[in-house]
């Protein structure tokens, strides 16, 4: 069974930091791209930061310069590093991951290649 592990979020003031993590742990063969998507009460879910099985990354225009996502490939994880908080951040963040598994049939083992989410949590800033 494949799990995503979300930790790191909580209560901070405007212009502080916090540092998300997200574990993958499964049958996992490969990851391919990591991301970070948040949700705000009353809004749709947007994408934050996604990073590629290369490191290549992409950033959402409204946290560019104040949020780091990075990842560790043996350890199966992907973080994300919040600074310059804004209210305006605040939301449910959910990590999603590219997983390639490794999955038993009745004729054998075969590799797929889906798409999974992290439980979500919650970011808050205020003051």
């Amino acid at each position: 069974q494949v799990q995503l592990v979300e930790s790191g979020g909580g209560v901070v003031q405007p212009g502080g930091s916090l540092r998300l993590s997200c574990a993958a742990s499964g049958s996992i063969l490969s990851i391919n791209a990591m991301g970070w998507y948040r949700q705000a009460p009353g809004k749709q879910r947007e994408l934050v930061a996604v990073i590629t099985s290369g490191g290549g990354t992409n950033y959402a225009d409204s946290v560019k310069g104040r949020f780091t996502i990075s990842r560790d490939n043996a350890k199966n994880t992907v973080y994300l590093q919040m600074n310059s908080l804004k209210p305006e951040d605040t939301a449910v963040y959910y990590c999603n991951a590219n997983l390639v598994i490794r999955h038993e049939t009745p004729g054998g083992v075969v590799r797929v290649q889906q798409s999974y989410w992290g439980q979500g949590t919650q970011v808050t800033v205020s003051s």
